[in-house]
């Protein structure tokens, strides 16, 4: 018989937890089933196939494939992609750090301005890729009109092309992902120097380390593990990068830009092979599941460090 109070009125039934967090996950689980798992699946079963989005009928195959390995300009997309990435995450994570190291220099200094310095580093990351892409157009204008061509002009450079040439638009491309992607390298970086305890600091400076010293043999192995998974956050951001590209060069001239995110999506929205274009997105989410793997082993590194 259900419990009752004083007054004869059954008690309320108290909620059991006793099944388990399972009821709780079902709702996620339904939304990670249909929004990713089996996307993913369709996307690496279509690369199998020679699908079109033109017709409706397709054939089991491994045709996109050997097309995309025996296509010279694959190794071109390939050499775009891995240069872009390599560079741009080089110089993000570098460029973070020592934003990262000066802001916090400043703080213990107690100098003004170290907010807007934050501030202002983070509006590269709150703009989406494509506004990012149209600003730097703009600057990269090589007209009378162009920022970057009136400034080099003041100093006696002129007939200066970036992207109508290239073997200048790619390098200007990772120029702006550069700017783009340094916030992340900051924000991550700034928050693995506040957890540095400062007596090893201090120790540091007992010892007669210099600054130099101090970076070098205390701070950066303080924040290896901080550094590594930047490192990684980085590559996997950049080589999913897509919306930029599209708004700065459209993979061009020619295809001196192109790199894979782009490559899948022009494959199946403008030539429409839907076969090819996942199997171009197989290949990238394969680098991009590699990325994921090291990222989960440095976690877990970290946690048993």
């Amino acid at each position: 018989m259900r419990n009752t109070d004083v007054s004869g009125k059954p008690l309320p039934r108290k909620v059991s937890c006793s099944h388990g967090p399972i009821p709780w996950l079902l709702p996620l689980l339904v939304v990670l089933v249909l929004a990713f798992i089996y996307p993913t699946i369709e996307v690496i079963r279509y690369s199998f196939t020679d699908a079109n989005l033109a017709k409706k009928t397709y054939t089991y195959t491994l045709k996109s494939y050997r097309t995309i390995f025996s296509n010279p300009s694959t190794y071109i997309i390939l050499r775009n992609t891995f240069s872009f990435v390599f560079f741009s995450v080089v110089f993000q994570t570098l460029l973070g750090f020592l934003i990262a190291l000066a802001v916090d220099k400043g703080e213990q200094m107690h100098l003004h301005g170290t907010v807007l310095v934050r501030v202002v580093t983070l509006l590269s990351w709150a703009i989406p890729g494509s506004i990012i892409g149209v600003v730097w157009t703009f600057l990269y204008n090589e007209t009378g009109s162009g920022i970057l061509v009136a400034l080099l002009a003041k100093v006696g450079i002129t007939k200066v092309t970036f992207l109508t040439n290239p073997k200048h638009a790619l390098a200007c491309a990772i120029v702006a992902n550069i700017w783009r992607g340094t916030a992340q390298s900051m924000i991550l970086t700034y928050a693995g120097l506040k957890t540095i305890p400062s007596d090893q600091i201090e120790a540091g400076n007992i010892d007669g380390a210099n600054s130099w010293q101090r970076l070098i043999h205390i701070i950066v192995p303080a924040i290896m593990t901080v550094i590594g998974t930047n490192i990684i956050l980085n590559t996997i951001n950049t080589f999913n990068t897509f919306d930029m590209i599209v708004s700065l060069t459209g993979g061009g001239p020619g295809r001196a830009t192109e790199v894979l995110a782009l490559t899948s999506y022009n494959t199946i929205f403008s030539s429409r092979m839907l076969g090819r274009g996942s199997a171009y997105a197989v290949i990238l989410l394969f680098i991009n599941s590699l990325m994921a793997i090291g990222y989960f082993a440095v976690l877990k590194h970290r946690e048993k460090s």
